[in-house]
């Protein structure tokens, strides 16, 4: 026996049984939402786990391609690392849960998701966002729950909750949003320059879906809910801080923070621990939690100063965006490259152009996701703060920050026809303080531009940060927030747009929600930084997109043939193409509507290759100039090669105006000559001649 709660959901019905499966998790529900099944557990350690500072939480979402009816493709048939999707769901899974667990809880959490069913009108993510949210809240694991998650569309101007497959492909917005009872506390976005008001209406109008989802929810925990165990704290001692403070008074902490130079700062702050360690060496359950105790100082400090005092570590006001710099081109011999500089964060992206034969194929649960043209990919190596560290390949965040420059820019990308090319931005973090997702929109956009990539406008993003009081009405929005405000701060609110609206959204917090003015504000403060680094600083380095591609970038012509043409062109087995290539040195791409792309750097290797193509189709026709190879001479006449695949003969007497007896008199074989065609004989076979090409 198990318990099955059911409600309506944007018009499907969304189920969730309880006690079916997987009974000795903390919390286990069975989601259903339309024919998408997932199943989310939620499990915690017995104990906290040793010598750590942070609270331990794992989100996995485990994609089973079995869920769309596929065999994992390779010769290992079974899934393999997490996808990019897989990776993006978790993270955005784990940002409005993460503030709602006690901040002095350090048991060991997993949150997990297995996809075991998808229906492409039902979203296997957010059905695991909301199953994860829901099994936790009936676990014993302490959370201050319930959450609910909705999807927004954007459809001729009207907001659609949790869109169909269809809607995703019409929709000007992907908006996910998340809240709690009564605030909001993570939001998501992708848009085509969506003006400001209408984001912050399609936000609350989700928030206001997630108040129902979450009276469905009380409904579940009211009935299946365990009472929430008892946890070993972890919290710093307040005679620790005590002691703290005599020796470090509040004066000497805010010194110690207040400059603009990150290292300087860490400096400070590691002279102020090795007093702290020296003064305390022989209390070992102290020093124990040192760290965590100054950590916790130093945020109160930074907190009080900038709240109270309107005093930001770095001096600037509260609305002041930290020096800006850009610049392009300087990398040589890629195809396109910039570098935005703001204050102590700093990012180099480069472009690269390529067939669209390169493009990213994509084995993922979305069907209508199969490939991906335009790819964006964010480094942060140690030595971009100031550490060491091995590089492993990139980690969740890396990935993460990654896809939102790239959400934020491919709105403003021109289209296949416009541009038929693939295209890479690699964003390089060369130094880091704060915000450096932001930074690479902002060196992409000018990159993409000195490439000759005719996008559509110039994208900008910064971030918003956030100091709240003991009331609602108690806060101060900052203005690009650098890596200490980030810290100690509740909120890193980011957002990213042309002139002409946002593109992109991602919000974190630390705090259990933001209430409707606070986001009004910061995305009025974001606008408004946004535009100013758009007039003031990437328009003054690249004000438009470069007529075209550099020298090094591979260039592209486009032309149409007939369909049915394509088997012509490719030949048997691809012999045919194959020569052509050879022969020219390029790279050919056609689809299956008869598009081909030919991609060369030397236009005469590209012209000639074009010439090929076009003869290989065209059919032979009285009156035709061709010029062919002789690659086989037999008694009675010669045959040409006019294109690889493509061949006829002259015969021995359309071969001179003069009798000849013998083809080798005149010709031999690998000469290049020149034939008119005369059209069919009375065989119906098509006829060349070299005699009547001067008339």
């Amino acid at each position: 026996m198990y318990k099955k709660f059911e409600m309506e959901l944007a018009g499907r019905t969304l189920r969730v049984d309880v006690d079916r499966v997987a009974k000795q998790a903390n919390g286990a529900v069975f989601m259903h939402y339309g024919d998408t099944t997932v199943l989310c557990t939620a499990t915690a350690s017995e104990k906290p786990r040793e010598g750590i500072d942070f609270f331990p939480l794992s989100v996995e979402y485990n994609e089973r391609l079995y869920s769309v009816g596929k065999i994992p493709g390779g010769f290992n048939k079974r899934e393999g690392k997490a996808s990019e999707n897989a990776v993006l769901t978790c993270r955005v899974i784990d940002r409005p849960m993460r503030p709602l667990f006690p901040k002095d809880y350090r048991n060991d959490v997993t949150l997990e998701n297995l996809v075991m069913s998808v229906d492409q009108d039902c979203s296997p993510e957010l059905t695991a966002m909301i199953g994860a949210a829901i099994a936790t809240t009936i676990s014993d694991i302490p959370f201050d729950g319930p959450i609910s998650t909705t999807q927004v569309g954007l459809v001729d101007g009207e907001v659609v909750f949790n869109p169909t497959a269809a809607q995703k492909e019409a929709s000007d917005m992907a908006l996910t949003v998340a809240s709690t009872k009564d605030k909001v506390i993570m939001i998501e976005a992708g848009a085509n320059e969506v003006p400001e008001d209408k984001m912050i209406e399609a936000i609350f109008a989700a928030h206001e879906l997630n108040q129902k989802v979450i009276a469905f929810i009380d409904t579940i925990v009211a009935e299946c809910g365990k009472p929430k165990h008892t946890y070993e704290s972890c919290a710093v001692p307040e005679e620790l801080f005590d002691a703290i403070k005599e020796l470090v008074p509040p004066r000497e902490m805010e010194e110690a923070v207040f400059t603009d130079d990150k290292q300087t700062r860490e400096e400070n702050i590691r002279v102020i621990t090795d007093k702290l360690e020296e003064a305390f060496a022989d209390k070992e359950e102290w020093l124990e939690v040192l760290g965590e105790a100054v950590y916790q100082y130093q945020k109160k400090t930074v907190r009080k100063m900038i709240l109270k005092d309107h005093k930001r570590p770095d001096g600037r006001a509260i609305d002041e965006i930290r020096p800006l710099a850009a610049e392009t081109d300087l990398i040589p011999r890629v195809h396109g490259s910039a570098m935005f500089t703001r204050g102590q964060t700093q990012i180099c992206t480069v472009t690269t152009l390529a067939p669209l034969a390169e493009a990213q194929r994509l084995d993922g649960l979305d069907e209508a996701e199969t490939s991906k043209r335009y790819m964006h990919h964010y480094n942060f190596p140690s030595y971009s703060v100031g550490e060491t560290r091995p590089s492993r390949g990139p980690g969740r965040r890396e990935i993460g920050h990654g896809a939102l420059a790239e959400r934020a820019l491919i709105p403003v990308l021109p289209s296949e026809t416009e541009f038929p090319y693939a295209i890479r931005t690699v964003s390089e973090t060369f130094e880091s303080n704060g915000s450096t997702s932001q930074a690479s929109i902002c060196a992409s956009s000018m990159s993409l531009m000195a490439a000759g990539v005719p996008i559509k406008a110039a994208v900008a993003g910064i971030s918003a940060g956030l100091v709240t009081g003991d009331t609602d009405d108690d806060y101060l929005v900052l203005t690009d927030i650098q890596g200490l405000e980030d810290f100690f701060g509740d909120m890193d609110f980011k957002v990213a747009g042309t002139h002409k609206g946002i593109t992109a959204i991602q919000m974190d917090i630390k705090i259990h929600g933001l209430t409707r003015p606070i986001i009004e504000e910061a995305i009025t403060t974001t606008k408004k930084a946004r535009t100013f680094i758009l007039d003031e600083v990437m328009n003054k380095t690249i004000a438009e997109p470069r007529a075209e591609v550099g020298p090094y970038a591979p260039k592209i012509i486009q032309m149409q043939i007939d369909p049915q043409k394509i088997g012509d062109v490719v030949g048997q087995r691809g012999k045919t193409i194959n020569a052509i290539i050879e022969q020219t040195g390029v790279k050919i791409d056609i689809t299956d509507d008869g598009a081909v792309s030919i991609c060369g750097v030397e236009a005469d290797s590209m012209a000639e290759a074009k010439r090929l193509v076009e003869i290989i189709v065209t059919d032979f026709e009285a009156g035709q100039i061709l010029e062919g190879k002789v690659v086989s001479i037999k008694e009675f006449g010669a045959f040409l090669e006019f294109a690889p695949g493509k061949e006829g003969m002259v015969h021995i007497s359309k071969i001179s105006k003069e009798r000849i007896n013998h083809v080798e008199d005149v010709l031999t074989l690998g000469d290049i000559v020149t034939v008119v065609c005369l059209g069919k004989d009375k065989m119906g076979r098509i006829s060349f001649s070299m005699k009547d090409v001067a008339k």
